[in-house]
């Protein structure tokens, strides 16, 4: 496999203030395909140094720049725009992706297509969103009004997996309400950031609006902890999401957290097991399960557990695994080494606790290079067993058997995750009532099922705030209450 160079003009510079600037330090990040375990990209890797800057273009773009001051029609111009680059550039999007991170080819075409569409929803909120409204006021004022403003600069924190997306639900709205933003790239992954940046500097968006760098964790710190940043918009683990979470709560920073999951199928026992095994297949192997909401605990009642350990274990074992850009490959690899490191251990962790290995458990046959793994399917398993409790992000599933419906549930509530979460049941009835029990962010009827057009999040230990849809935006915005003696001349800015 020969790796094409990556469609990115400037990966040894970073995005500051409006324009491609050299590094502090000669320090640099190699990316290593996944697959292939060569080098694939080369990028300057940003100090304390770089932060600093960073954050100082973002801050006086907000305190002094045009862009918060823009009508949100005007923004919401820049965000159609954006739409449009981003389309014309599909084809390097999903070149990037899998030679970052492992998804396949035709994944990554497939959500590149779609992307334009998270910037062009936000535009379209920015005569339909109510940004000033009339309210009843008892405090004796002739009028009151409550006013949402931007919440000033933004730090977003890019996890490796889905970047493109992720910069994406964060970006849009941020760009909307008016803030500035400094986009924090993953060390596995910062393609997807340099070409949005590229994009920025491309539509014309004022200097210091968008900020792009790339950095590790210790300069990331300075990031979080910056007083001149108002708000962290973080993806990525639990347990990352912790210490972002204390440090912001420290100087009382506004954040948002999408964090882990470990959600659960709840199958029902009206529904068919050769049906639902077809739909959890089929989206267990997404991204080689590195998908925060992915359905890792199937939770069947216990005289149909073997029925679906089995079912499970057909497809999943005929899964084929390779060459991401091969049209006929099923999965490709996970991201890194560290990544199947981590996989490894949960599946000898499990195999220690005695647990039924139904199919996978290893690496794949044939396939000497790369950070490879087969879909693994666990069944007898116990929900306080650690595959059962800890987010693993790879293609390994527990099969746990239940006595009834109302275990069911019990045990899909039992978890310090609530991420998402589906029921799978002929009756609409049945599933909305266990829907309405389930103490997670999305529950899906029948099959794994996002929507970020109306929301995205966890309950638990999943995450702190939504993204995606009108709430996505409202974490992007301050609410400020104008009380006045008078109407004022100027028209008042109400949709």
């Amino acid at each position: 496999m020969t790796l094409a160079p990556p469609p990115l003009r400037e990966p040894r510079r970073f995005f500051i203030g409006g324009a491609w600037v050299d590094p502090s330090t000669d320090a640099t990040i190699d990316v290593i395909a996944p697959a292939t375990e060569q080098p694939y990209l080369r990028v300057a890797e940003a100090k304390e140094n770089d932060i600093d800057r960073a954050i100082g273009a973002a801050r006086e773009a907000f305190d002094h720049g045009p862009w918060p001051r823009l009508s949100h029609a005007e923004r919401g111009r820049y965000l159609d725009a954006i739409a449009t680059k981003l389309g014309a550039r599909a084809d390097d999007v999903a070149t990037i992706w899998p030679n970052e991170m492992g998804v396949l080819h035709a994944t990554a075409r497939a959500f590149a297509g779609a992307v334009g569409n998270l910037y062009s929803l936000y535009a379209g909120l920015a005569d339909r969103f109510a940004f000033e409204e009339e309210r009843p006021t008892v405090s004796g004022a002739t009028l009151g009004l409550l006013v949402r403003e931007p919440v000033g600069v933004v730090g977003a924190i890019i996890p490796w997996n889905g970047p493109i997306s992720l910069i994406a639900l964060k970006l849009a709205p941020a760009l909307l309400a008016g803030c500035t933003v400094i986009i924090k790239a993953s060390p596995e992954a910062p393609g997807h950031a340099l070409l949005m940046a590229e994009i920025a500097e491309e539509v014309g968006l004022p200097p210091g609006v968008v900020n792009v760098v790339t950095a590790d964790r210790v300069a990331s710190e300075r990031l979080v902890r910056d007083p001149r940043v108002d708000k962290i918009a973080f993806t990525g683990s639990t347990a990352a999401g912790k210490a972002i979470g204390a440090i912001a709560g420290g100087r009382i920073a506004r954040h948002t957290l999408e964090l882990g999951g470990k959600s659960a199928a709840v199958i029902l026992d009206d529904f068919d097991i050769d049906a639902a095994a077809d739909a959890i297949a089929g989206r267990a192997c997404d991204l080689t399960g590195q998908v925060c909401a992915s359905l890792t605990r199937v939770i069947v009642s216990r005289h149909r557990h073997d029925a679906m350990l089995d079912a499970l274990a057909s497809r999943l074992g005929q899964v084929r695994v390779g060459d991401p850009f091969d049209p006929a490959v099923q999965m490709g690899p996970l991201a890194t080494q560290r990544q199947r490191d981590r996989v490894e251990d949960y599946i000898a962790s499990a195999r220690h606790d005695g647990f039924t290995l139904a199919t996978g458990g290893g690496r794949p046959k044939g396939v000497d290079r790369g950070w490879f793994v087969e879909p693994t399917v666990f069944g007898h398993v116990d929900n306080s067993a650690r595959i059962a409790r800890e987010e693993i992000f790879g293609p390994v599933l527990s099969v746990i058997p239940v006595g009834d419906e109302a275990e069911a549930v019990d045990v899909a509530n039992d978890s310090p995750f609530g991420l998402a979460g589906a029921v799978f049941t002929n009756d609409a009835d049945r599933a909305y009532s266990v829907a309405r029990q389930l103490r997670t962010g999305t529950v899906s009827h029948n099959m794994l099922r996002l929507d970020f057009s109306i929301a995205f999040g966890g309950f638990k230990q999943s995450g702190v705030g939504r993204e995606g849809g009108v709430e996505g935006l409202l974490s992007y915005l301050e609410i400020k209450t104008v009380l006045l003696d008078g109407r004022p001349a100027t028209e008042l800015k109400m949709s």
